[in-house]
């Protein structure tokens, strides 16, 4: 007989793992909730064209894409942000401005399956529309780096690694090359720290080697670390547009360091972003300490929402996966503990006692508790050494005395003590029980 497994990428959740997944789900909701975003979903199965509007034909490598029974292009969704584009701008007129929405989604990918990186995952995903200056920037890191911290993650353990693509763009005029050629250099820049100077060699056999003044200038302004040496490079060029830009660089870090996060903020220019249709400042969480380094990224994307044939929109978002935080909060200890306990065990004897006990086990599950109990009927001992291993804080005794008598035995399993309760009471007495457990 054949065994059939899950495909390479995807991944089962047993119960612990979904509880583990909840358990981050549930940390990112309440960060969204405290920073007043709205929770949207949409569809997992998009046009193709959505795609291809956005990220050209090359996308398609890395898409679950076929032909639909309709004769469509579609494809599973990789990403939100097209998503959320069609969503915002198909009803940009009624919404209220500043738009702050986010969402916990599912995504593939078609790609090699590998450490952080699968393909099927989940993603928490923010964004901000209809705000064109740097505070949207300071709203969403700040919440990103919430995201993080409310795991108990510190600075010590993460950094944002700030960036902008509009000053390289700025920067690299001010060096003499064309947008073109930009746009070109920024992919180049982005595949540095991967590549090394092999990075440039398809700029070179198109456009001719670099000289070494720009190219020692390019990599000189990648390794910009801090906004007193930005400022000072910025001064040596005098640029109108570098310096208005020092400007937005000035508030977006005054703002984050006023909120107290200043710390978790390291300036980056060598992170650009691949994806072409960033516009402005870029961002990514970054691993200070272990071998998963991109936890998260984001940036700004204004000219997006038109390109899709919508109403002109600014926005900025990010997206930070279930895989690498897992991962990140095993390594750093912090992912807790889960038991599946019920608040009350019922240990119940024969066919009669059974029948009184239903009505109560409905009466608290009705109110809200946790109530297990043997399906079948099996001795007492079996049960007790059941209510004990089931990691329940009280259990119900029902046997023919109790019965007999209008009570139900009450068992504190912590402490092992055991009193009569009253059946008319007990919904009460487990309430102040569980209340003082």
């Amino acid at each position: 007989m054949a065994t059939f497994q899950t495909l390479p990428g995807f991944r089962e959740f047993y119960p612990e793992d979904l509880a583990r997944r909840n358990h981050i789900f549930r940390r990112w909701r309440q960060a969204a909730g405290t920073y007043g975003f709205a929770e949207y979903d949409a569809p997992v199965l998009e046009p193709l064209e959505l795609y291809k509007t956005k990220s050209g034909d090359e996308i398609e490598g890395q898409l679950f894409n076929f032909t639909d029974k309709g004769g469509r292009e579609v494809a599973l969704r990789p990403e939100m942000t097209p998503t959320v584009c069609r969503l915002v701008g198909a009803k940009a007129n009624a919404l209220k401005r500043p738009i702050k929405w986010f969402s916990i989604a599912e995504f593939y990918r078609y790609e090699r399956a590998q450490k952080g990186r699968l393909r099927a995952f989940f993603q928490f995903n923010a964004d901000i529309f209809g705000e064109p200056g740097p505070e949207a920037e300071i709203e969403l890191i700040a919440l990103l780096i919430q995201c993080l911290a409310g795991f108990g993650l510190t600075k010590d353990d993460f950094c944002v690694r700030l960036s902008d693509r509009d000053l390289w763009f700025f920067y690299l005029e001010a060096l003499g090359f064309n947008d073109t050629q930009a746009r070109e250099l920024l992919g180049a820049i982005d595949k540095v720290e991967k590549l090394g100077d092999a990075a440039f060699e398809a700029f070179a056999e198109k456009h001719g080697p670099l000289a070494p003044e720009k190219m020692a200038a390019i990599l000189g302004f990648m390794k910009i670390r801090s906004l007193e040496a930005l400022a000072a490079e910025i001064g040596r060029i005098g640029q109108d547009k570098l310096e208005a830009r020092l400007g937005d660089w000035r508030r977006v870090i005054a703002g984050l360091t006023a909120m107290s996060l200043g710390e978790f903020i390291q300036v980056d220019l060598s992170v650009v972003r691949g994806l072409a249709y960033y516009t402005g400042f870029v961002f990514e969480a970054f691993d200070r300490k272990g071998d998963l380094r991109a936890l998260a990224g984001g940036g700004r994307y204004n000219d997006l929402v038109k390109k899709l044939g919508l109403p002109d929109l600014p926005a900025v978002g990010f997206a930070i996966g279930d895989v690498t935080t897992g991962l990140l909060l095993e390594q750093r200890g912090l992912m807790p503990t889960f038991v599946q306990a019920p608040d009350v065990y019922c240990v119940i004897g024969g066919e009669k006692e059974r029948a009184a006990a239903f009505g109560d086990i409905q009466a608290l599950r009705a109110a809200g508790y946790r109530v297990d109990y043997p399906l079948k009927e099996v001795g007492f001992g079996k049960q007790f050494k059941a209510a004990a291993e089931s990691g329940a804080k009280v259990a119900l005794i029902y046997g023919g005395d109790e019965i007999a008598k209008g009570v139900v035995k009450l068992r504190d399993l912590t402490e092992r003590s055991e009193r009569d309760v009253p059946r008319a009471d007990l919904l009460v007495t487990v309430r102040d029980f569980l209340a003082g457990a």
